[in-house]
C-alpha cells in the first residue's frame, strides 16, 4: 500500500491502549480465517469471512475502499509478493498464500499477515516461508529505544540473504496508529537514510519483510494497478506484526492464539 506522509508518533498511555485493542482483534480476525485456508477455499471466500465478521464486531476492514482497493484483505498466492486481490481462486495442494488484514478498532489500525502452506508443500517453499517468518522475528528483536529504523532492515537483510533469498526493497513497512501509512517507513534492508529514524518509545511501525526465491525485482499488475508478482515468476514470502515501541523494548500488538509465535518450526 502506498505511504502517506504523516509525521511519526508518540503515543501517550490512552492512545496506545486504543492500538493494542485494534491490534488484538486483528489477530482474532487471523485466527478466524486459519483453519479455513486449506485446498479448495477461493480467495473471495476467505475475504466474505473477514468481511463479515469485522462488521459483526462493528469494526472497519480498512483495505475495503482504500485508493480504489475492492476487498477487505490482500490473498497473495505463490509468486504474487503482496495486494493481491481475493478472486474465484481456488487455493490447491502445494500452494503457499499470504493473507494480509488491516482493520479500523475505534479509529485505531490494526495490520499483520501471515503466509500459510495449502497442504503439502514442496521443500523449496517450506524453507523460504520459514526464514521470512524468522527474518521478521530478527527485525522485531533488532529494534531497542533510540534505536534506528536502519536496525531493522540491516537484520532482516543480512539473514535472509545467507539462505541466498532476495528482499524486496519497493514495499516497506510504516508508521501506524490512527492513519494506515505514515512515517517511518520501514525498509527490510539497510538502507542509509533509515539511519536517521530513530525508534522512540511511543512509535507504532510494522515489519513486514517480502523475501523471494529468486530475484528481488517484481512487477505491479497494470490491469487491476494492485497485484505485485516477482518479474522471475518464482516463489515470494511474507510475514508482519504491528510493533509498539516501549521504554523496554517492543510489544508485538499483532500476537495470534493460534497462530506461528516466535521460534515456530514449520
Amino acid at each position: 500500500m502506498p505511504l502517506r506522509k504523516k509525521p511519526p508518533l508518540y503515543l501517550s498511555q490512552e492512545e496506545q491502549d486504543g492500538l493494542r485493542a485494534a491490534g488484538r482483534f486483528n489477530a482474532s480476525v487471523m485466527d478466524l480465517v486459519r483453519p479455513h485456508v486449506k485446498p479448495g477455499i477461493t480467495t473471495d471466500e476467505i475475504n466474505t469471512l473477514v468481511h463479515e465478521y469485522t462488521l459483526d464486531h462493528g469494526h472497519t476492514p480498512a483495505t475495503l475502499g482504500y485508493h480504489g482497493f475492492t476487498k477487505s484483505c490482500c490473498t497473495s498466492i505463490n509468486q504474487v509478493v503482496c495486494h493481491g486481490i481475493p478472486d474465484d481462486t481456488v487455493l490447491k495442494e502445494g500452494d503457499i498464500v499470504n493473507v494480509d488484514l488491516t482493520t479500523i478498532v475505534d479509529g485505531w489500525f490494526g495490520d499483520q499477515s501471515e503466509t500459510f502452506f495449502i497442504g503439502e508443500v514442496s521443500d523449496e517453499a517450506r524453507q523460504l516461508v520459514q526464514v521470512t517468518f524468522d527474518s521478521l522475528w530478527k527485525g522485531i528483536r533488532a529494534l531497542k529505544p533510540g534505536g534506528t529504523v536502519y536496525d531493522i532492515g540491516e537484520a532482516i537483510f543480512n539473514y535472509a540473504t545467507k539462505f541466498g533469498y532476495s528482499v524486496v526493497e519497493q514495499y516497506q513497512g510504516h508508521g501506524i496508529g490512527r492513519e494506515f501509512h505514515q512515517d517511518p517507513g520501514v525498509p527490510h534492508f539497510p538502507h542509509p537514510k533509515s539511519r536517521w529514524d530513530v525508534i522512540r518509545p511511543g512509535t507504532c511501525l510494522t515489519i513486514e519483510p517480502m523475501l523471494n526465491l529468486g530475484r528481488r525485482d517484481t512487477v505491479l499488475d497494470r490491469k487491476d494497478g494492485w497485484t505485485v508478482r516477482t518479474r522471475d515468476g518464482k516463489l515470494s514470502a511474507q510475514f508482519e506484526h504491528t510493533i509498539l515501541m516501549q521504554e523496554d523494548g517492543p510489544e508485538v500488538l499483532t500476537l495470534t492464539q493460534n497462530g506461528p509465535q516466535e521460534g515456530h518450526q514449520f
